[in-house]
């Protein structure tokens, strides 16, 4: 079997499937973040962009995790810690408005 017939074969697996679904997860955070980019007139990162990229993240952590690749353990792992404090930071200031009446 060739290498790319080994590629094509692997891309049917289970794993792959869900490898496939946490980059499609993660490359819409792009495209809701241009939409909302357009629609605003200047760049901007809406709420979403963050909990896209988280869900997109753990699924892709996963998929390293059941693959046993350190390197995507490792790059999953940083950005799931920045995307969650991005939505803690989030939070706090939305409480903090709501305080404010």
């Amino acid at each position: 079997m060739s290498w790319w017939e080994e590629v094509l074969q692997n891309a049917k697996s289970p794993l792959a499937v869900l490898g496939f679904t946490g980059q499609i997860v993660f490359f819409l955070r792009f495209l809701v973040q241009w939409i909302a980019s357009e629609r605003s007139g200047r760049s901007v990162i809406p709420i979403a962009f963050w909990y896209l990229s988280l869900g997109g993240s753990f699924l892709l952590l996963a998929y390293g995790v059941l693959d046993r690749d350190p390197v995507i353990i490792v790059g999953q792992s940083i950005g799931t810690f920045v995307y969650l404090r991005n939505l803690a930071l989030i939070r706090r200031e939305l409480r903090e408005v709501s305080a404010q009446g």
